[in-house]
């Protein structure tokens, strides 16, 4: 038996649909196979929540090994697990193709989708908060009262939120645009740079996502702009969720059915020679990692993934392919861009941070560690003050970058990577006013927008 492994993370099918997947007494032995080994190791002790869950289980139980933790305590551990896949992928020696093939993410995800169906679903709470486009079209509609209603700082509707919604009255929310992003594309065009090296060699549909299209349309602008800087000819489509709000549930045959859903539309595309974009890592990773593992015998779905980018790695590709259109200026004091879990995840590289060096004389300060957000999980009461701690060492690791910008290519890690430090920040507020995409920074370089 070789000790740890070096070769690439294989990951294997869901199997979801199997009869052994739902089965309570094999998922419990699972749980005890892979929680032992991992109090073994320990490696993962600086990522989310649940390893030092786990670890503070197993060290004050009788004794001190995990056959002294109660079965029934086992959930604290699965509780703090945000899927965002940094053990999986960055720590964890035992993973396929490792004989003993842990998959910690997929096991938490496992008993997340038992214990749900076991309860006729999750909460009515939950299932209203991860119905996000319904949210959305809401949210659009009534924007000024939403964004009143949601700010941190409007104290006594954010507690009434929290005792209704189980929302923490302190958790930065994102906030609702006037418009979709799809409306804003077709009232604002963009005009394709014929003179660029990629001009006439690639066009790219754009997957809004449900927070680009519902919540900050400027990176979906920004997104188009730069390409059509870069000579690119774009469309914006948003068919729906990926499910990933559903994922994290355990809601498997929500997320199947979105993934026949939105594959059907984005492939029409991929027909007349189009290249896919999705504009947040995590609906990325859905798009090309996950949905294959779930529905692993669609073939739609597998050939969906292989036309997939995110954002930054398509500004990368083109650089290397094509070349950049000329006019990049330099970025004033730098940059602190924080690599998103779910872009990490992609196994693609760290793009935000090679997008942005392409900016001339410009500084690039990467942060590896998790911002703590976790999607809803980390604006849960239950789950604020842990996002907070999780987050703190990346927050801290800005502030001593001190540079103007700070970004990320997850909107929601950027607000609360924001929002965190301004928490820890003591003498003075942090340089930068707002956390950025790195795209809106790459065409503010270009001097697309302001």
């Amino acid at each position: 038996m070789r000790e740890g492994s070096l070769e690439a993370p294989t990951r294997h099918p869901l199997g979801w649909q199997s009869a052994d997947f739902w089965d309570e007494a094999k998922l419990h032995k699972e749980m005890e196979r892979v929680f032992d080994i991992c109090h073994g190791c320990r490696r993962c002790f600086n990522l989310c929540d649940s390893f030092p869950r786990l670890f503070d289980l197993v060290d004050n139980s009788p004794s001190g090994e995990l056959d002294g933790v109660k079965p029934e305590d086992f959930g604290r551990v699965v509780e703090a697990c945000t899927l965002c896949d940094m053990c999986f992928m960055t720590k964890c020696p035992y993973v396929p193709p490792h004989e003993w093939a842990l998959d910690f993410p997929h096991l938490m995800l496992r008993h997340r989708a038992v214990e749900a169906k076991k309860k006729g679903g999750a909460s009515f709470m939950e299932r209203q908060l991860a119905e996000t486009d319904r949210n959305g079209r809401l949210g659009n509609i009534v924007s000024g009262v939403a964004n009143w209603v949601t700010d941190e700082k409007n104290t006594g509707m954010r507690r009434v939120m929290e005792k209704v919604a189980g929302v923490h009255h302190g958790a930065r929310l994102p906030r609702y645009a006037d418009e979709t992003m799809l409306n804003r594309a077709r009232r604002e065009a963009v005009e394709i740079n014929r003179e660029a090296p990629a001009f006439g060699k690639r066009k790219a549909v754009l997957y809004a996502t449900c927070f680009v299209n519902f919540n900050s349309t400027d990176i979906g602008q920004a997104s188009r702009a730069v390409l059509a800087k870069l000579g690119v000819e774009t469309e914006v489509v948003h068919p729906a969720c990926c499910g990933m709000p559903k994922l994290e549930l355990g809601d498997l045959e929500a997320v199947a059915a979105a993934s026949r859903t939105v594959s059907a539309e984005l492939l029409s595309w991929v027909d007349k020679g189009y290249d896919v974009v999705a504009l947040t890592p995590s609906c990325a990773l859905m798009l090309k990692f996950e949905w294959p593992l779930i529905v692993p015998d669609d073939a739609n779905v597998a050939r969906l993934s292989k036309a997939t980018f995110d954002i930054s790695e398509y500004v990368v590709d083109i650089a290397k392919k094509e070349g950049l259109a000329p006019g990049l200026e330099t970025l004033d004091g730098g940059v602190t861009v924080h690599l998103a879990c779910h872009a990490r995840a992609q196994n693609m590289g760290a793009k935000a941070a090679e997008m942005l060096r392409l900016v001339p004389k410009t500084r690039v300060a990467v942060i590896e560690r998790c911002s703590g957000h976790g999607g809803i999980w980390g604006a849960r009461t239950e789950n604020f003050d842990v996002a907070v701690k999780v987050g703190r060492p990346a927050a801290q690791q800005a502030l001593r970058n001190n540079t103007p910008f700070v970004a990320s290519e997850c909107p929601l890690a950027a607000d609360h990577l924001m929002q965190v430090m301004e928490l820890t920040a003591e003498d003075e507020p942090p340089k930068p006013s707002r956390a950025h995409h790195p795209i809106e920074l790459f065409a503010k370089a270009y001097g697309l927008v302001d």
